[in-house]
């Protein structure tokens, strides 16, 4: 800038501030306006360019406006939109760290925890929340001070617009990597977050626990309990994650729980049966022909199988859980196909790999059945009538060794 230019621009950026500083609201979103239109996408120097050196004197009116009127819905989505284009100024942190120490980053946790704020203003809050972790760790560790894990796994839990979930799961996400102080805060929030009803966040949760876990030296109890119920979900993805997420938790120290309690899920008490039929669930049932617990069942049984294929010693354990017996009941469960073929398929790997099994099953079903089922396990609930049946749930076959 020559030395005749510069006067001239400083004068006219004092003279915009003057005009904001008395300007009312629709004079102040008209500005923000024509801000937005012919600084977007500019770096930091052009930005200084642009006002003279002292554009963080513009950024100071912005964040205060914001914080002392985002209650009042007062033109926040500009207000958001134009501070973006200084915290993404590429090329220095300059604004980010005035932002941040003009209460910046409460102020967005603010708005996104607010009933009175729209979607849109909360996406827009989150996406600068985004922008704020992704510049690094001191930045994570800041949002995380300020109690912004709990804010944005709540708004993920609570919302039903897939803009807001997938943009607060995107934080949490950006929050996981380089921040070892709080990593172990951030995962009880997502095993917690678990137990919130929305599918798509159900999905992410699990998505985002799966990373987090390959992180961590050990795994906390409490996550046996959600993820197990995770396979009651009704939506696919949602079930593969929590498998998968089960997977990876057998090279943990809560891989005795979690087997224990794959294998009682095969065998569903009659009053959580019964419970689960006089539920408000009728809709469920009309549309799927299952019961919750008997998708669980299902889930169950597949799970089991991916297991003990996967690992001899783990599959050693079911054996002395008792699975075999598990798994002859949840044959028998004319109520739901899918989980008779599961568990077949399940007894099938079991059955190969221990002749012992073999006999005791074959035993256990009589020939024909052993016949049909040697011959293709995921067909052989075709076969199996009401005695079969009866005789499959009520079998007393103990097998604890191989």
């Amino acid at each position: 800038m020559s030395a005749q230019e510069e006067p001239a621009n400083i004068g006219k950026v004092l003279s915009f501030l003057r005009e904001w500083d008395r300007g009312d609201r629709t004079v102040r979103s008209r500005m923000l306006n024509t801000f937005l239109a012919q600084n977007t996408g500019r770096t930091f120097y052009e930005l200084e360019l642009e006002f003279a050196q002292v554009a963080s004197l513009f950024l100071a009116r912005l964040t205060t406006w914001m914080r002392l009127t985002y209650m009042f819905g007062t033109s926040l989505g500009l207000q958001l939109k134009a501070i973006g284009i200084f915290l993404s100024a590429s090329s220095h942190d300059q604004y980010l760290m005035e932002f941040l120490e003009d209460g910046g980053v409460l102020t967005l946790l603010e708005i996104v925890n607010h009933s009175q704020c729209k979607e849109e203003e909360k996406a827009e809050a989150l996406r600068l929340l985004l922008t704020v972790a992704n510049a690094g760790r001191k930045y994570k560790e800041i949002i995380c001070e300020s109690h912004g894990v709990k804010v944005i796994a709540e708004c993920l839990a609570k919302s039903n617009t897939d803009e807001i979930q997938e943009t607060a799961w995107a934080v949490l996400e950006s929050l996981i990597h380089g921040n070892p102080k709080y990593q172990n805060q951030i995962y009880r929030s997502l095993i917690a977050l678990m137990m919130c009803t929305s599918p798509k966040a159900q999905q992410l949760v699990l998505h985002t626990l799966h990373t987090v876990q390959s992180k961590m030296k050990t795994a906390h109890h409490s996550i046996v309990e959600p993820l197990l119920n995770m396979l009651r979900s009704l939506h696919l993805v949602v079930q593969d994650e929590a498998i998968n997420l089960i997977l990876d938790l057998k090279c943990y120290d809560v891989r005795p729980m979690l087997l224990k309690g794959l294998v009682a899920l095969l065998r569903p008490a009659k009053e959580e049966v019964q419970q689960h039929q006089n539920m408000e669930e009728s809709e469920i049932i009309e549309t799927t022909g299952s019961l919750p617990v008997f998708v669980q069942q299902a889930a169950a049984a597949k799970t089991i199988r991916l297991l003990a294929e996967d690992n001899q010693e783990v599959c050693r354990e079911l054996v002395s859980l008792g699975v075999i017996q598990h798994l002859l009941h949840a044959m028998g469960n004319r109520e739901h196909y899918d989980a008779q073929i599961q568990a077949s398929l399940a007894l099938e790997h079991f059955v190969h790999s221990y002749p012992v099994i073999e006999e005791h099953v074959q035993r256990v079903i009589g020939s024909t059945l052993f016949a049909a089922f040697m011959h293709n396990a995921d067909t052989l609930y075709i076969h199996i009538d009401e005695t079969q049946a009866e005789i499959l749930l009520t079998n007393k076959l103990n097998i604890t060794e191989v």
